[in-house]
């Protein structure tokens, strides 16, 4: 329910503009009572491409929210897949990272603002205790590829009474504050910093790397910055060229507890276009 609060907040009020990607055995029907919203049901397979075709979907009919719940089943297709490819385990992933970086950047790339949930466990160690190896809690991971919170500009960690801590905040809107309980003032907060003002020259690099449509473009821009901003930016290159080739070369098929959330900084809202 957060999710969709926080998307009643981004789409100004109308809720006909959000849509859920509901890959939730239909839980997303569950909050009916809140507004006429979208759903969009996915059923398995879960591959990267299906969410790819479905996000399409939504922005064709003029969606300005969209809501994944969640990419979990995504990633655990993938590792399923990844399991039973024959050959070296480390090689194989060279047809699984591909796929996942182009759903990723796909999302980047929406038009509308995308509110991502990934699922999560306790994650234990083992630790020595009067000489005995005893499993420790030690908190929580999200189940998903490591790193993906690098490619979000908000990040929220909700407890079990649905407080939200930021782990991750470009907007500095929600960092070093207590625990809140996300809302529909959350997204009203997101949306105004996207019409706020002029994007920071670290998010134009970054959109400009996102819209390289093949690797000629990729080194003329990589080229023309300077040997800090490569390396600053290098991440974000490598993760672009993954997804120009998994466009070439990927078959095409039609209780979360975190928070990905893309606002869009040039988001159309009615006649009125709003450009950081």
């Amino acid at each position: 329910m957060s999710a969709l609060l926080i998307a009643h907040g981004l789409a100004a009020g109308h809720w006909p503009k959000i849509v859920v990607i509901d890959s939730e055995n239909g839980s997303a029907e569950l909050y009916a009572d809140l507004g006429a919203y979208n759903v969009l049901t996915l059923s398995p397979p879960y591959t990267p491409e299906r969410y790819v075709q479905a996000i399409e979907a939504c922005e064709l009919a003029g969606m300005e929210v969209i809501i994944i719940d969640s990419m979990t089943h995504c990633w655990e297709y993938l590792l399923d897949y990844h399991a039973g490819l024959p050959g070296n385990s480390f090689t194989a992933w060279g047809k699984v990272t591909p796929r996942h970086t182009a759903f990723v950047n796909r999302i980047l790339r929406s038009p509308a603002h995308v509110i991502a949930t990934v699922r999560s466990k306790t994650e234990y160690v083992l630790s020595e205790k009067n000489g005995r190896q005893v499993p420790e809690k030690v908190g929580m991971k999200i189940i998903q590829r490591e790193g993906i919170d690098y490619e979000f500009s908000v990040v929220l960690e909700l407890d079990l009474r649905n407080n939200a801590t930021a782990s991750k905040d470009r907007t500095q809107l929600f960092r070093e504050q207590p625990a809140f309980r996300p809302g529909q003032s959350t997204g009203e907060s997101l949306r105004s910093w996207c019409e706020q003002g002029s994007p920071t020259k670290w998010e134009q690099i970054h959109q400009v790397i996102k819209k390289c449509q093949n690797l000629d473009e990729m080194a003329s821009l990589y080229y023309s910055l300077s040997s800090a901003e490569q390396a600053e930016f290098r991440p974000a290159f490598q993760d672009q060229k993954q997804h120009l080739q998994a466009v070439a070369l990927a078959p095409s098929s039609l209780g979360n507890n975190q928070l990905f959330i893309q606002p869009n900084p040039t988001l159309n809202h009615g006649n009125l276009t709003h450009s950081a």
